[in-house]
């Protein structure tokens, strides 16, 4: 018949809820499904519904089984972003000036909307994400100070709650992670610019917290020029 309902596949729809999830954010690159069980449990689907979801998925490149049991979100959304730009990076000092001008402008917007939109979920994943920096800034580890500012940076751009920043940010900083990390290594030499970090930082916490988003815009984008 011409006009017969089309009804979806189950592992059709389920596919696209756990992509969903990856777009959004509450999965991320590297995090494990929940065992198969937990998961169908979860949807209400049987476990073969879901085992051709999750095959789906990987056929995109979304996921991936890792040897030793276990079903985990690529990096796909950023490395397509990330890779061309690893290599130019390397020859192309100046282009460092630029990427940081484009971050200037993307964490600006985050804060801003970060401020308007943040979740209560947002706003306590944000406090840790903050309290991880202070800790980390309290110690020499050069490492544990690049992956927090990293970290808190990211936990602002998801707090925006526009998809494609939150993962064009994830990218961009990704990228900038070497660069982050040599720029913290020399300014831990001076105990005047950590404190001006961690005050700038703190600024922008504040504001999004008190749902300031001109004054969150403001905070992030200082921060950017004093890098």
């Amino acid at each position: 018949m011409p006009n017969k309902v089309q009804v979806p596949r189950i592992s059709d729809a389920v596919a696209s809820t756990l992509e969903r999830r990856i777009l959004e954010g509450s999965l991320k690159s590297g995090d494990r499904l929940p065992p198969e069980r937990e998961l169908a449990a979860e949807l209400g689907v049987s476990r073969p519904s879901l085992r051709e979801a999750i095959q789906k998925l990987a056929s995109k490149g979304m996921v991936t089984s890792r040897q030793g049991g276990g079903t985990y979100v690529t990096d796909a959304l950023e490395s397509t972003f990330f890779d061309p730009w690893q290599d130019m990076m390397g020859s192309y000092p100046n282009l460092r000036e630029d990427m940081l001008e484009f971050r200037r402008m993307l964490e600006g917007q985050a804060a801003e909307w970060a401020a308007e939109r943040a979740t209560d979920a947002d706003l306590q994943r944000l406090d840790q994400s903050f309290s991880a920096l202070q800790a980390a800034f309290e110690s020499d580890n050069t490492d544990k100070r690049s992956d927090a500012d990293i970290a808190f940076h990211q936990a602002v751009g998801d707090a925006s709650h526009n998809v494609l920043l939150g993962h064009l940010s994830a990218a961009l900083l990704r990228l900038m992670h070497d660069n982050i990390r040599l720029n913290l290594g020399e300014l831990k030499m001076v105990p005047a610019a950590s404190r001006l970090l961690m005050t700038q930082h703190a600024a922008i916490h504040s504001a999004v917290r008190e749902r300031k988003p001109q004054a969150a815009r403001s905070a992030a984008e200082t921060h950017i020029d004093f890098v």
